[in-house]
């Protein structure tokens, strides 16, 4: 008598929960807790067909394995009749790295440690954060990031790389090597960490994207402003902090043309030894570049037309052929030498190799008297602050609008003095208003010295919200509660509507968001 067993789709998702699925047996005797020692392996979904008579207590051997995508299981299988099941008689082991799936975004354990040692790299204590919030955050953007995709938006893979490039050059600076970045990540090689980090940076991208949509079409009206404002109870109405609005005045020493015209000698023997003499643009970048951004990958930047680069930089680059090295060209960040490795249509690869040329002590000397003598000038009143920072001072944003700075977390003058950068605050918290400061040592961005002025135009001490001194900061009060309304509508609706499984001990945390999808 022949007997036949098909094994249906055994082990079909080996997940951290699930090991074994259901057997459908024709015309078996086989009796409860008979042993059965499987003759070949056996691979997911292939039918075992027995040949032989099988009586009780019947053993079929062989001593080969059961193979399930990757699983293999030595023991033999107890099988009981009644209930047609097949269990395992090994320990259960949870398979490392799904927290959480959302829609077809995957969430791994490792995507969290990412996240974890960011923060802590930016000087976040570990105190002020758990697990559950970056798991809860993470949520977010991966919800954020599968509904852009559906919305069809787009993130450009030249924004994402250079993302990627600019946060590898600041942790290998911050750490010393690049080895030590990969230790501290726990990775084994360079590009599954790149890899890693492109797919981070690019759900943060559409993430914010998606957000941005949800959001830009929302306005808010003056009679909403005022029933936001009437509906907060005086007591807990806003303390505004003391304010200031400020102005200043820039003075850089002057490069002599003998160090400019030294640094250009220097990019076009680089040029030759290149183009003439085959040496290697990332090997001079990496020995020679002085932009710390892109030293450590030798030079290596990928744009495209909407990069925030210098417009003389982008200009160069788009104007050159595959493999084609530039001239030296100057931008406000020094000299460059750029060559174009590869064009992708929009998108191009480039390396660039920075001088900065020297200022010499006769230069700093000139710049310092220069200073002194334009602040002799204001407080004799021979000239006023604005005049003076129109006629005088080197910096090109603040020059024209007379030195006057603009808040950029803002996008308004206002600065609340508890808010700004401790250096700044030491430099203006005790100066009265039009009160000229002493002349400040700075540093541009290639850390060359520059002299400064600063005055207090306006001070607006601290005061309890009041609706008509101050309405555009309660009028953004207002636009926010309605922006973070939307969003949480938004989310409470697409968690309902999207596929979503939260796996091991993040199903014991607590969430601003119904992730685990609970009856309310």
């Amino acid at each position: 008598m022949n007997k036949t067993t098909t094994l249906f789709a055994m082990l079909i998702s080996i997940s951290a929960q699930f090991y074994a699925q259901e057997i459908t047996e024709q015309d078996s005797t086989i009796t409860k807790q008979d042993t059965v020692s499987v003759k070949n392996t056996l691979v997911i979904q292939d039918t075992l067909t027995v040949k032989e008579s099988l009586a009780v207590g019947d053993t079929l051997t062989n001593g080969n394995s059961i193979v399930a995508t990757g699983l293999s299981v030595n023991d033999s299988l107890a099988i009981k009749k009644e209930a047609d099941t097949i269990k395992p008689v090994f320990q259960k082991m949870k398979i490392d790295g799904v927290a959480a799936v959302i829609g077809e975004n995957v969430i791994l354990d490792s995507d969290i440690d990412i996240q974890y040692q960011q923060l802590i790299s930016e000087g976040v204590s570990s105190a002020d954060v758990s697990r559950c919030e970056l798991a809860g955050s993470l949520f977010e953007n991966k919800l954020y990031a599968h509904h852009a995709v559906q919305d069809s938006i787009v993130v450009r893979d030249a924004e994402i790389n250079s993302m990627v490039d600019q946060q590898l050059s600041y942790m290998t600076n911050e750490l010393g090597t690049v080895e030590k970045v990969l230790r501290l990540y726990k990775k084994d090689n360079l590009d599954e960490f790149k890899k890693e980090l492109f797919e981070i940076n690019k759900s943060n991208r559409l993430s914010e994207q998606m957000r941005s949509k949800i959001i830009e079409d929302i306005e808010i009206t003056p009679e909403e402003v005022r029933e936001f404002f009437d509906d907060i109870p005086k007591d807990d109405r806003p303390l505004f902090g003391t304010e200031v609005e400020l102005a200043q005045i820039v003075i850089e020493p002057k490069v002599p043309e003998e160090e400019e015209q030294k640094v250009i000698d220097r990019l076009n023997q680089f040029r030759e030894d290149i183009v003439e003499k085959g040496s290697s643009f990332a090997t001079k970048a990496v020995l020679y570049s002085q932009d710390p951004g892109s030293k450590s990958t030798g030079g290596k930047y990928t744009m495209n037309r909407k990069t925030n680069f210098a417009k003389e930089f982008k200009d160069v680059a788009f104007s050159l052929g595959e493999q084609e090295v530039s001239e030296p060209f100057k931008t406000d960040f020094g000299w460059h030498l750029l060559k174009v490795d590869k064009i992708r249509g929009e998108e191009i690869d480039v390396r660039h190799i920075l001088l900065v040329p020297d200022v010499t002590r006769k230069s700093v000397d000139e710049a310092k008297r220069r200073i002194d003598s334009i602040r002799t000038s204001i407080v004799s009143k021979s000239i006023d602050f604005t005049e003076a920072a129109r006629k005088f001072s080197d910096e090109k944003e603040t020059k024209e609008d007379g030195g006057q700075l603009i808040n950029p977390t803002t996008g308004d003058t206002h600065f609340e003095l508890t808010k700004i950068d401790p250096i700044l605050y030491d430099q203006v918290s005790k100066l009265k208003t039009n009160e000229v400061s002493l002349v400040i040592p700075d540093q541009d961005r290639q850390g060359r010295k520059k002299f400064k002025l600063i005055t207090v135009l306006n001070r607006y001490d601290e005061h309890i919200a009041d609706y008509s001194k101050d309405y555009l900061k309660i009028q953004e009060l207002a636009l926010r509660k309605k922006q973070i309304d939307a969003i949480r509508k938004w989310q409470n609706e697409k968690i309902t509507d999207t596929y979503i499984k939260i796996n091991g001990d993040y199903r014991d945390c607590e969430y601003s968001g119904n992730w685990l999808k609970k009856e309310k």
